[in-house]
């Protein structure tokens, strides 16, 4: 079974000998580097490698000098999930197939993978599984090998025979008989569906204008808008390829795929060949197909660490850079969005089209409707125009940061709501939506994993530094009252009677009078950035934790009672009860004793794990300070926990002071 370091150097590199310059691609180099290789110039020995692009322009120079030489050849190829876009346009790959027999789309001799399908057990109950969670991640999450395709698009009325295309000179189509062949392959499909709709899947090389097919317009309707391929699979009555990796991609969508040429897929039982290479005799099903090419074969690589990974963790970047692509393609104009916020939006939404800012809000709306871009606005900053322009609310996520808000520190994490925001419970969020949808298998186990990290690392939203509880508290059941900005607009918004931090306080001792009150004052507060101090807490609660660290303060206590706080939803993920005042986002849906106000849209009773994901991986997107790419929320825990998170830039902590000086005018600077 796959692990983290199936394809890492057990020794010392080994020296692969190039003859193309492509090899020094810093992406190929450490992705090689991770599997074992040197890539290197000279001259090889013999037992020395040789490595060559597939069957590339360039191979078959690698491939003489290896024989001139008596060296061994390597051919390296892109794995069958590359990138969001083709590599032409300057995307690295994600993982590589690594070959020492053939390559895999030539089937005139046996490949590595086509060994690993003969003979490889693929037996293993843990193995399927991980195939059958890939299979669903791919399919639910619109993904292939290339992703710059928009899954809201809609596919062509359903019923049609889909014939794919390839790009012209594309070496797998030359291994399967050519532009003669995918001739054949579309009179064939007219042949064997009379009077039936044909469509031709256009390669999305040839849609961007970066290579030609070999179809035109002559040849009948073709389907060259960014669609997903998995819609168009799912309308097609019958599928067509010469050697396409459509093909494979139609095997796990549930087709039958007529295959003209030989692609590593065909022989194995999956296909309707009609000309599938004699040696391949074996049957296999799709999972164990999956867990051959996409699990155990290709080398696949983390690019925020720099190091070899498992198919998973392949995965989940890809699943974060496909969600930035598709948000973000048509460029974004934001508006309401405070001068020191501007450069980390830029760098969150403006690495595909870049983000234009306007003050005006009546500007932004003119822009984005003239250019046809997306239009974005601070959640606390939006109005009635601006929502009924269509604008998309922009908030903080629940995994933020190393630092305060109020003190300039920019988000790691930030949520794009389209419904309304999180906070306010008056209206639908898609917070709230995605809290009351069901979670897959693969959902619910990586959000377990997410969870236990994050509690081992003892991570919260702002994750500052901290005291740990006095080691002097009274004894006995002890309750955690976290105070608030008071004029936050979860308050505001979400607030039921109780909305100031004295008047909780007084409640939570009122409802339980035996109980030790621990009252955590807010950090925004006790900076001095934020209005909510209670000059007289000491007097209601047993004790208040100045500058306590939340984590050590949720570690030594039996309950929470709060307003809005995100501290509740850190103490549920922790397994600690929480009383709820107000109507914060976790509240209503039978995970809290609820005192505030009614929730009438919160009729699904989703578990704990169906929250976290909400929260922590489906609402917000996470943005890696180090390497500048969109990255799952496991990278930002990663660097939270390893206190790599970007610092502020010092103008920043200028500003930071200032408003300390400036904390009852917070509205010239939030």
């Amino acid at each position: 079974m796959s692990g983290p370091d199936d394809h890492a150097a057990a020794g010392p590199p080994q020296r692969l000998f190039v003859a193309s310059g492509g090899f020094f691609n810093p992406a190929l180099r450490r992705i090689l580097r991770g599997a074992g290789y040197l890539v290197t110039l000279g001259l090889p020995g013999p037992g020395d490698l040789v490595g060559v692009w597939g069957s590339g322009p360039t191979a078959w120079r690698g491939a003489a000098l290896a024989r001139r030489r008596g060296a061994g050849l390597v051919r390296v190829e892109d794995a069958f999930l590359r990138s969001v876009r083709p590599g032409r346009e300057g995307e690295a790959p994600l993982g590589l197939l690594i070959d020492r027999t053939g390559v895999h789309f030539d089937a005139r001799a046996p490949s590595d993978l086509e060994t690993l399908l003969a003979t490889q057990p693929l037996d293993d109950p843990a193995l399927l599984a991980r195939a059958r969670q890939g299979i669903a991640r791919l399919r639910a999450g619109h993904l292939s090998k290339y992703c710059a395709f928009d899954p809201d698009l809609p596919a062509p009325m359903p019923g049609y025979v889909l014939v794919i295309d390839q790009t012209l000179g594309d070496a797998s189509v030359t291994a399967s008989g050519g532009a003669a062949a995918m001739a054949e392959l579309l009179a064939l499909a007219r042949a064997e569906h009379p009077g039936q709709p044909l469509l031709i899947k256009t390669h999305p090389e040839t849609a961007r204008g970066l290579r030609s097919g070999h179809f035109g317009p002559a040849d009948g309707p073709a389907c060259s808008d960014p669609v997903s391929p998995w819609h168009l699979l799912a309308g097609a009555a019958a599928v067509y390829t010469l050697s396409s990796q459509l093909g494979f991609e139609a095997i796990l969508a549930g087709h039958r795929p007529v295959v003209l040429g030989q692609p590593f897929y065909a022989g194995w039982g999956l296909t309707d060949d009609r000309a599938a290479p004699a040696r391949r005799g074996r049957r296999l099903t799709g999972e164990q197909m999956f867990a051959a090419a996409m699990i155990l074969a290709p080398a696949w690589h983390d690019p925020y660490h720099n190091r070899p990974c498992t198919f998973e963790t392949a995965l989940d970047a890809l699943e974060a850079q496909a969600r930035a692509w598709r948000e973000d393609h048509r460029g974004w104009v934001a508006t309401g969005m405070r001068l020191w916020k501007r450069q980390p939006l830029q760098r969150a939404f403006g690495r595909v089209v870049p983000v234009r800012f306007a003050d005006d809000p009546a500007r932004a709306v003119a822009i984005a409707a003239a250019s046809n871009r997306r239009l974005m606005v601070w959640a606390g900053k939006t109005t009635p125009a601006l929502d009924a322009a269509g604008a998309v609310r922009v908030e903080d996520g629940f995994m933020r940061s190393r630092g305060l808000g109020a003190a300039l520190v920019p988000a790691l994490s930030l949520a794009l709501d389209d419904l309304g925001i999180y906070y306010d419970p008056h209206r639908p969020s898609r917070l709230e939506s995605l809290i009351a949808t069901p979670l897959p298998d693969h959902a619910r186990a990586r959000t377990e994993r997410l969870v236990a990290a994050l509690i081992a690392a003892g991570l919260s939203k702002y994750n500052l530094p901290g005291a740990g509880l006095p080691p002097d508290l009274p004894a006995g059941r002890r309750i955690l009252v976290p105070g608030q900005v008071e004029d936050d607009a979860s308050i505001r918004l979400g607030g039921g009677d109780i909305r100031t931090n004295r008047a909780l306080l007084l409640a939570t001792r009122q409802a339980n009078r035996g109980a030790v009150i621990l009252y955590k004052p807010h950090p925004d507060v006790e900076a001095g950035l934020r209005p909510g101090a209670v000059p007289d807490a000491a007097e209601i609660a047993d004790a208040v934790l100045a500058r306590t660290d939340p984590v050590a303060a949720l570690a030594g206590v039996s309950a929470v009672w709060t307003m809005t706080s995100a501290l509740g939803f850190e103490a549920l993920l922790r397994g600690v009860p929480v009383t709820c005042l107000g109507a914060p986002f976790y509240a209503g849906w039978g995970l809290t004793t609820d005192l505030g106000p009614p929730f009438p849209r919160r009729t699904a009773r989703p578990d704990m794990l169906q929250l976290a994901h909400a929260a922590l991986i489906a609402y917000p997107r996470y943005f890696d300070p180090a390497t500048g790419l969109p990255c799952p929320p496991e990278v930002i825990l990663a660097r939270l926990a390893a206190g790599t998170a970007a610092p502020r830039s010092p103008a920043n902590r200028l500003l930071a002071r200032a408003q300390g000086i400036m904390a009852s005018q917070s509205w010239l600077w939030r």
